[in-house]
């Protein structure tokens, strides 16, 4: 049987936790920065773990952790 492969793109985006959980970037801080408040910045900028309902879905895309 052929070994599965891994979703190049979602490697780049998800990294697994030492608990089994993805972790991922935040959106919205690429462009229009300007109106958005500091420590909306600073918490845009922390990295967050995927939600449960979307979990399976990344586990799908990245077979091999």
């Amino acid at each position: 049987m052929p070994k599965i492969k891994t979703r190049r793109a979602a490697a780049k985006r998800f990294q697994l936790t030492g608990s089994g959980k993805f972790k991922r970037r935040r959106q919205n801080l690429r462009h229009i920065l300007t109106k958005k408040a500091a420590g909306r910045r600073m918490r845009l900028g922390k990295a967050t773990l995927v939600d449960s309902a979307n979990e399976k879905a990344v586990r799908r895309m990245l077979p091999n952790g």
